[in-house]
């Protein structure tokens, strides 16, 4: 038995109480006031750092539960448009025609608004679109830079990889050619 993937999601479960202390006195320091401007700004920037670390932590213990055959999605009701459309980054847009599908809610829209992240970031390029036509979502563009770190096949980016786990540990398919990302739900 692989105990490596055990030995991650235990990790990240550890990190998460010093690094729970971390944010929690950033955020007190941070709601206190006496700080100067520029004490202040430095304080905001732990406090974004141990959010932007909770996230990867996050991404990571998925991925450890999905290798480690231990992932239980919540699964609930969802339309594919809400899910296409679920990134905090304006640059990501999405329409189309969408339908009610049964899957893990927060772990498939996390997993697209890393998907569009990575193709943005990668392809550095300014805004890509979901097109959602049921149950078959398309993302582009995807540049020829961006398609090997999207599909997964060129390991530079953690959300994208993590993602393909999750689509596919849900059913789903996950393929990118002609300047497209297409996802199967």
């Amino acid at each position: 038995m692989d105990r490596f993937p055990g030995l991650v999601d235990l990790a990240c479960h550890d990190v998460r109480t010093p690094l729970a202390t971390i944010g929690g006195f950033a955020k007190t320091l941070i709601r206190s006031g006496g700080l100067s401007e520029r004490d202040a700004r430095f304080v905001g920037m732990i406090d974004d750092a141990a959010t932007q670390i909770v996230q990867l932590l996050d991404q990571l213990g998925l991925a450890s539960r999905i290798a480690g055959d231990r992932y239980e999605p919540a699964l609930a009701e969802a339309d594919t448009l809400e899910l296409a459309a679920g990134s905090r980054d304006d640059r990501v847009h999405a329409g189309g025609d969408g339908v009610t599908v049964e899957t893990d809610v927060e772990t498939v829209r996390r997993s697209l608004a890393a998907l569009a992240t990575a193709a943005l970031k990668w392809g550095v390029i300014e805004q890509v679109t979901w097109t959602v036509a049921g149950r078959e979502l398309s993302l582009a563009p995807v540049t020829a830079d961006a398609a090997p770190v999207v599909d997964g096949s060129s390991p530079r980016d953690l959300g994208a990889l993590v993602a393909r786990m999750a689509i596919e540990g849900l059913g789903g398919t996950m393929t990118v050619g002609g300047g497209t990302l297409r996802v199967a739900l």
